[in-house]
């Protein structure tokens, strides 16, 4: 059973969710493992090494609070969070493959474990597995939220791909990205948890909003982390965008400023890879200088406050407040 989320104390707003969620969160896992079960005992295998990595699960909490916060008292949500959670874990599987990672969330990546062949076969397989269970619920509107989320994940991560070592990058370039790889299914996990509950109109693009924001602020503050994180924080190495050439904000507002000498350092270091050990240290040099790191998150902090006003429309509760709270915490773990 659920919990009143004023009841729960815990270090974070999404401990706070998973906490008071209840038996979601319990019935959540049983149906990821459930779905996940395959007579190929490679896919069971790989499976198990995903679920034992772990992670927060952040968008298909999203999912079942927004849907609990609306009073909706269905079992469908659950089907629609796991949904959630395939989506995004089968990008996961492909990412690593694309960008070569050797480490996910503090463990060897799927594809370190098991070769790529059978993490790019086994994320096509979640991407099927999400779809049936939109199927199940009935819902031609969430089929289309979350098939729509799909395509526009996939362009992103192009775009993303395209946009490697180019230092013509822009920053509304760079936010479209974003936008599309990381904020889409944000913005799709709070939806279909609007539209299962049967809100209003006006609510359900409040809750798209809020997720849209909350995406962009969130992938900033990976972004910045990605300089200045940890390992136990990230659940990778720090450096990783950099040592695979990617242009993230705090680069392109350290290229905006550049010295030649400086954009020398960046072509031959994010264009070329012609990287030494000492590079990682020259380009914090290099955005500390030119206060890139703190701007980036003054950015994401400014998408994380337009996620809270978005929430306005949603009818007062602790569940409206957590949900505020995370927008703001998932700038604040970066600092």
């Amino acid at each position: 059973m659920s919990k009143h989320p004023s009841t729960i104390k815990t270090a974070s707003p999404v401990d706070a969710l998973r906490t008071f969620l209840g038996d979601d969160i319990a019935a959540l896992n049983a149906e990821i493992l459930a779905r996940m079960e395959s007579p190929v005992p490679l896919i069971n295998q790989l499976a198990a090494y995903i679920i034992a990595a772990g992670g927060k699960r952040l968008r298909p909490l999203l999912t079942l609070a927004v849907a609990r916060a609306l009073g909706y008292e269905g079992t469908d949500h659950l089907k629609l969070a796991a949904s959630v959670e395939f989506i995004h874990t089968a990008t996961l599987l492909h990412d690593d493959v694309v960008d070569e990672s050797d480490q996910r969330r503090g463990q060897p990546s799927a594809n370190a474990m098991f070769g790529n062949q059978a993490s790019v076969l086994v994320g096509d397989f979640l991407f099927s597995r999400a779809f049936q269970l939109m199927v199940e619920t009935g819902s031609l509107e969430v089929l289309r939220i979350l098939s729509t989320a799909s395509a526009v994940i996939a362009e992103g991560e192009v775009m993303q791909l395209a946009s490697t070592g180019n230092l013509a990058l822009t920053r509304a370039t760079y936010f479209d990205v974003i936008g599309a790889k990381t904020a889409a299914l944000f913005a799709a996990a709070s939806e279909v948890g609007a539209v299962i509950a049967k809100a209003d109109p006006a609510i359900i693009a409040a809750v798209n909003a809020y997720g849209q924001s909350l995406g962009i602020a969130f992938q900033i503050a990976d972004d910045v982390l990605d300089y200045q994180g940890s390992l136990e924080t990230m659940g990778k190495n720090s450096g990783d965008d950099f040592r695979e050439g990617k242009i993230t904000l705090p680069v392109v507002m350290a290229l905006e400023n550049a010295s030649s000498e400086e954009r020398a350092f960046w072509e031959r270091s994010l264009v070329e890879l012609k990287q030494n050990d000492f590079d990682f240290s020259q380009a914090l040099n290099i955005l500390k200088k030119y206060n890139c790191l703190d701007a980036s998150l003054e950015i994401a902090r400014e998408h994380a406050l337009a996620a809270q006003r978005a929430l306005t429309v949603l009818p007062a509760s602790a569940w409206r407040d957590t949900l505020k709270e995370i927008a703001l915490f998932a700038v604040e773990r970066s600092t």
